[in-house]
């Protein structure tokens, strides 16, 4: 192999055919959530919403009578530092205070073994979102402890699937169901992913996240968790 190809890195996502062929992506779909509060008169801001065609949904804060979330999708970065930048600083956005502290942005990836990387990257986690049937969200950021990335693969794999085995009985029982994104260096706070659990009423969300508390991950590995945003959805755009 000549020098060329040993510097060449590849950052694609990767997925395998059912017949084992590696499948390479460079699609992914960028999420971000922003809390506000204001006037609790969610009329304005949902005509707003339609009206510039955003991509998502917004949510009605259950700890804040003023509050709301507002989740916004796209497969171009640059859309939210351009349109949707415009969009945000002028009526009726300009009226509410950004909380700060829930600001989250993340990014779909593939685990390596997805047959449908499209499925998995763009149109899963699309669909989840503007699922009439998911009204509640819990969105919330956490940080792996260092001493995690030191771990063997095979452990890696192991404590973490705990966690997938949760999810999965979950997401079977029709209970609730997750968007995981990866924030590596594109966090303020140095969070490691955003996480997103959805379902049709609001206890078994929290009560998937009790049951997540006993496994080696969040007992053991993870240095922080939160701040929690608990959110009904009052709107969405079209699927």
């Amino acid at each position: 192999m000549n020098k060329e190809n040993d510097d060449f890195i590849d950052i694609s996502e990767k997925g395998r055919a059912k017949d084992g062929t590696v499948l390479s992506s460079d699609n992914r779909l960028f999420f971000q959530f922003l809390a506000f509060r204001g006037s609790s008169d969610e009329s304005e801001l949902i005509t707003s919403l339609r009206n510039f065609g955003l991509d998502g949904a917004l949510y009605a804060d259950i700890n804040d009578p003023n509050g709301f979330g507002l989740v916004v999708m796209s497969q171009d970065p640059d859309y939210f530092v351009t349109e949707l930048r415009s969009f945000l600083v002028n009526t009726p956005f300009d009226k509410y205070r950004q909380k700060d502290e829930l600001t989250m942005f993340g990014r779909t990836y593939s685990f390596g073994y997805e047959s449908d990387l499209d499925q998995t990257l763009i149109h899963g986690p699309r669909k989840k979102i503007l699922d009439d049937l998911l009204k509640w969200v819990i969105w919330y950021p956490l940080r792996r402890s260092k001493e995690f990335e030191t771990l063997s693969p095979d452990e890696q794999r192991s404590i973490l699937g705990e966690h997938g085995k949760i999810g999965f009985k979950f997401g079977k029982s029709g209970f609730a169901t997750d968007i995981r994104l990866a924030c590596h260096g594109l966090d303020k706070n140095d969070n490691d992913f955003v996480i997103g659990i959805l379902g049709k009423e609001l206890y078994p969300l929290s009560a998937v996240i009790q049951t997540m508390r006993k496994t080696r991950q969040t007992s053991l590995h993870l240095e922080s968790l939160g701040p929690f945003f608990i959110g009904k959805k009052i709107w969405q755009s079209d699927l």
